[in-house]
């Protein structure tokens, strides 16, 4: 079977890389709708930005972020507390013989994005400055 590597190297088969979209699709869908009757949860915005499922669909680790910041640690326990409820749900969606076990990590893909961001804008900023400054009495 054809495998497609990511930039760390690390493998996926095309049907890990289904579930997984196909598993981040209902559990954004589960989260946005409000079917986890978890209060912290409901309240929160959040986004499910990737799933990694292991080879054999077992387990799978949830890139979770929510809007505006970090991924609070309580909202992360509620995650956990609400795991085996999606995961039955994600089985029964997806049509999967085994319900893969739920691993809930903040993502920290956005941060290291907005991280870079503000590095390049620092860098068009000094750049920017540089021909005034040379241009300027002398």
């Amino acid at each position: 079977m054809a495998r497609r590597r990511d930039p760390a190297g690390a493998g996926q088969s095309q049907r890990q890389l289904r579930v997984g979209e196909g598993m981040r699709h209902v559990l954004a869908e589960l989260l946005l709708r409000g079917e986890i009757h978890d209060p912290l949860i409901v309240e929160a915005h959040l986004t499910v930005s990737e799933v990694r499922v292991t080879p054999d669909l077992r387990h799978a680790v949830v890139f979770v972020t929510e809007l505006g910041g970090e991924l609070r640690a309580e909202l992360s326990e509620a995650l956990a507390r609400a795991g085996p409820r999606l995961r039955g749900e994600v089985a029964r969606r997806l049509h999967l013989k085994y319900a893969p076990e739920l691993s809930f990590r903040p993502d920290a893909t956005f941060r290291e994005a907005a991280r870079i961001e503000a590095l390049l804008a620092e860098e068009r900023q000094a750049l920017a400055r540089t021909p005034e400054e040379e241009d300027g009495p002398g």
